[in-house]
């Protein structure tokens, strides 16, 4: 079967786009808005305000590619279409972090979960925070104006059996459980959505948005790292960008300065503050890049006499958010239940053990099974998050975690080990350098209770990254207001995850969608009058 490329049809059209990595002398653009970030954020923000008649300069620093490119292939996705290839890391190396880079960003890679912000969330932000604008009510126009969109909905294929052991095991243990919606069009339920979607299914920028914008006379700058906003007071009048080859390649000396009466950063929660922190904008308040949250997660690998295979079919369906209901906000950690998919490379990378132990684990790969816990941070005292700093000009999280982190990771270790075992599971191994696999619930419970709980022996893994730019009432204790317009300069608007005052306590595309969407209308708007 023939599948059309959007990206190979749209540069064939003529599309203004620009590798920063081929220039061969430096460049300088002018426009209305230039965008920062080409990923949920920066996506949704580039179509809305070229709908507008603004004219719009968009900067990714990873490259372009289109469906014909995505071979289903972890060698070749993790180094071409992640930061770091993959394995960007917290300063101490215990959290792996998994974020996009690429045209598309986050939403090229990621596993098409699609949440709107819990209410509990948008009132904890009301009230904490003074964004009294963000009610759910208010919000919902614009979930559901992204819904249609980018076709978010029901899935309507039954659950892979990685998947469906969530669902078993919940169900026999009386867990309230529900059905993961997906921005997909169109999907046949290959798995392989981590890698990029061969058949333009997954509703992703790459395929909607971005050649929304492009076809309106947007102009692309890819492989092009943005090292400084240049501000003249409480103005910024440019920004520059140098040619970047590929993961961990040196930049080019070659620069691309765009001009523009208006900015806008939507490189994501790390790179957004550490862009702030290197061009010394405007911060009296020290805040940039303080109170970056992430949801930490933690893994449960389970062996079934039957094959699993969770690497066929839609990656992630079923979701328990018992965890969550059932705990206060400011009780002990609460943590939202899904199955990843169970890549070949990913698993290996994740599961513990050197040698024989950890060949014993992939000998079953075909019938492991996951679980994972993200972990809802930021709104309990004990739970501050971590900060971006600087390392020889690089964007590092700092993310120490604390007693109150670690009990949240005991309590889901045990609550997937329940799960696993009553959907009939052979052996359960929570992922941690100190456990073997067990064998009946009963020896889960007592081995895990002794488990010692530290950084670099339980695995923890994130893809959300959130915070360190947040919004707020007050200028004192934000960057943003409640539109993403910046507190203390006056051009310059931020569009993404990291204007979250806290974690979300869900899967953070779809909030991402909402207020970009939200936040770039109100931006038109003010930029047309």
């Amino acid at each position: 079967m023939s599948v059309p490329d959007p990206i190979r049809e749209g540069l064939a059209r003529g599309w203004k786009a620009i590798d920063a990595a081929t220039l061969a002398a430096d460049r300088e653009l002018e426009c209305d808005v230039a965008i920062v970030g080409s990923g949920a954020g920066g996506g949704v923000t580039a179509e809305i305000l070229t709908a507008a008649g603004l004219s719009v300069v968009i900067l990714e620093e990873g490259p372009l590619v289109g469906s014909t490119e995505f071979r289903m292939r972890e060698r070749e996705a993790y180094p071409r279409l992640y930061q770091e290839s993959a394995a960007r890391q917290t300063l101490d190396k215990a959290i792996t972090i998994l974020q996009g880079r690429c045209v598309g960003g986050g939403t090229t890679v990621n596993w098409t979960s699609s949440f709107r912000t819990p209410p509990r969330t948008l009132a904890h932000w009301n009230k904490a925070y003074g964004l009294d604008a963000l009610t759910e009510s208010a919000l919902a126009p614009w979930f559901a104006r992204m819904e249609e969109r980018l076709s978010i909905g029901p899935w309507g294929m039954p659950p892979n059996e990685n998947n469906d052991v969530l669902r078993r095991g919940a169900t026999k243990l009386g867990i309230a459980h529900g059905a993961i919606r997906r921005n997909v069009k169109g999907c046949a339920n290959l798995g392989y959505c981590g890698m990029g979607c061969p058949l333009n299914a997954k509703q992703s920028m790459l395929v909607t948005t971005i050649p929304a914008a492009l076809d309106r006379g947007a102009t692309l700058v890819h492989r092009a790292r943005v090292t400084r906003l240049v501000a003249e007071g409480d103005r910024v009048v440019a920004c520059d960008a140098f040619g970047v080859e590929r993961n961990g390649a040196q930049q080019s000396a070659r620069r691309v300065r765009v001009r523009a009466r208006h900015f806008v950063l939507a490189a994501g929660a790390i790179n957004t503050p550490a862009i702030l922190i290197s061009s010394a904008i405007p911060d009296p308040n020290g805040l940039a890049g303080k109170r970056t949250f992430l949801h930490p997660t933690v893994v449960s690998g389970s062996a079934f006499a039957q094959k699993v295979e969770g690497y066929y079919g839609a990656p992630q369906t079923v979701y328990s958010d018992h965890f969550l209901d059932g705990v206060a906000l400011d009780g002990p950690m609460g943590f939202k239940l899904e199955a990843p998919p169970v890549h070949p490379i990913l698993a290996g990378i994740t599961l513990p053990g050197f040698g024989a132990d950890h060949a014993r684990w992939m000998t079953r790969f075909p019938n492991l099974q996951v679980l994972i816990a993200l972990m809802r941070d930021g709104f309990h005292g004990e739970s501050p998050g971590g900060q971006v700093v600087l390392r020889s000009g690089w964007p590092v999280l700092d993310y120490p975690l604390n007693d109150y982190v670690w009990n949240g990771v005991r309590r889901a270790y045990l609550a997937m080990a329940e799960i696993q075992f009553a959907a009939g599971a052979q052996s359960v191994m929570p992922l941690h350098e100190g456990a073997q696999p067990l064998t009946s619930w009963r020896e889960a419970k007592g081995a895990i209770e002794a488990l010692t709980l530290r950084p670099l022996h339980s695995r923890v893994v994130s893809a959300h990254v959130m915070g360190g730019c947040p919004m707020g009432s007050d200028p004192r204790a934000a960057v943003v207001d409640d539109g993403g317009r910046h507190h203390h300069v006056q051009n310059l608007s931020i569009h993404d995850a990291s204007t979250f005052p806290t974690s979300v306590g869900a899967n953070p595309q779809l909030t991402i969608y909402a207020l970009a969407a939200r936040h770039a209308t109100g931006l038109a708007a003010t930029l047309k009058a």
